[in-house]
């Protein structure tokens, strides 16, 4: 036993999932971004330009986890053990495949808002209202989260009325202006709505804070916070506290497991500041250590805004510092990089799509070989939980 590192490419999803004819079949997030950055689609002066290139992700077999190869992808030698994972939860949410990589399916369905207007129940809006003496609130509504705040902004400031909307997702979010509303009041009125929220089996509660003061100029902040519901049985986080072990969150991990099973969290709002964090802990972590990653940006810089330049571009930031954390690995490391669904920037809408995940294992003693699919994310848990010398409830070992 060494140390295990999860990171969560979050929405890098490579395909369609088996049962993808109930949600979005046809959704391929990394097979569209490369097809589009082939064709062109993917360019953007200043920011990238030609096929989509990912040695280092490639030699960990990134491309051999699909049925379907990517040429840009290919590559003589496969230094990792690599294959896919079918997600055997009910949704296609953050909470449900962040769970079940720890070894917990979600089997229930997450309570969920019409997509109708107005969307939310109005006794839930009435007692929000009234309870935190708010004048009334905006949206109401299945919405983009940039394109909400572009087409309201302007009147949240001049009403104080803050804008509440929901997407596919257990969800409900509430953006506010971090200076005309107060970002300690928006995370207050979120706690509220958490509460509320709870008979109808809402997964999460997220503050949205924005700033600007036109249309044209507001944007989204780095001051998010999820209010989650937490996990309805142990987790991989839970079996490793409880063993004496640390469990390290880096990123919005701690929200989503609602801060169960966290030893330390270290707060990291972009792509590389989870990746320098993820690089300090492997330099100073003990033995026994989980240090579990999320890196968001993929999912709500660029999926969610259907944006493929940019898309494509976090993913080469990454691959390009992956000989980094290769090289900080120690003898008995084990390493993991996988998705919890998929956000495919070609797809229709905005929402998360119903996709299969790769799974790539390395470290120092990891010896290459294909996997092939597995039929639930909870095997990725068992495999860490195996290394660490604990067992989960759910999973097989991927490496036995």
């Amino acid at each position: 036993m060494s140390r295990a590192f999860i990171l969560v490419l979050d929405s890098v999803g490579i395909g369609s999932a088996p049962d993808a004819d109930a949600h979005d079949a046809g959704a391929d997030t990394l097979g569209h971004i490369a097809q589009a950055c082939r064709e062109g689609r993917g360019d953007r002066p200043g920011l990238r330009a030609g096929p989509l290139r990912l040695p280092n992700l490639a030699r960990l077999g990134l491309g051999a986890t699909r049925e379907q190869p990517i040429p840009e992808l290919a590559v003589a030698r496969i230094e990792a053990a690599f294959g896919s994972a079918a997600e055997a939860s009910a949704g296609k949410d953050t909470p449900s495949g962040h769970w079940e990589i720890a070894g917990l399916p979600v089997r229930f369905h997450w309570g969920l808002f019409p997509d109708t207007r107005p969307c939310f129940p109005p006794a839930l809006v009435a007692a929000l209202t009234a309870r935190c003496a708010l004048p009334g609130i905006l949206g109401d509504c299945h919405a983009s989260g940039t394109d909400i705040i572009r087409d309201l902004g302007e009147e949240h400031i001049r009403t104080g009325k803050p804008i509440c909307y929901t997407s596919a997702d257990s969800v409900f979010q509430i953006a506010a202006h971090e200076r005309h509303f107060g970002l300690d009041r928006l995370y207050a009125v979120c706690a509220v709505a958490k509460e509320l929220t709870e008979p109808l089996n809402i997964g999460r509660v997220i503050a949205r804070p924005f700033l600007g003061e036109s249309a044209d100029t507001f944007k989204r902040t780095t001051n998010r916070k999820d209010l989650t519901t937490p996990p309805h049985a142990d987790t991989l986080l839970d079996r490793v506290t409880a063993a004496g072990g640390t469990v390290v969150s880096i990123g919005k991990i701690a929200d989503i497991f609602a801060h169960r099973g966290i030893s330390r969290a270290v707060p990291a709002k972009t792509n590389m500041a989870v990746f320098d964090a993820t690089l300090a802990e492997a330099a100073n972590a003990p033995d026994g250590t989980l240090v579990f990653a999320n890196l968001v940006d993929f999912d709500t810089l660029y999926g969610h805004r259907r944006d493929v330049p940019g898309y494509a571009a976090a993913l080469e930031a990454f691959d390009a510092r992956l000989p980094e954390l290769r090289a900080a690995l120690r003898p008995g490391d084990l390493a993991l990089i996988t998705a919890d669904h998929g956000c495919d920037p070609t797809w229709q809408g905005t929402d998360h799509t119903r996709e299969l995940v790769p799974m790539m294992w390395f470290g120092p003693g990891i010896a290459p070989r294909p996997l092939g699919r597995r039929e639930t994310f909870a095997d990725m848990g068992q495999t860490v939980a195996r290394h660490l010398g604990l067992s989960l409830a759910h999973g097989e070992d991927c490496l036995a």
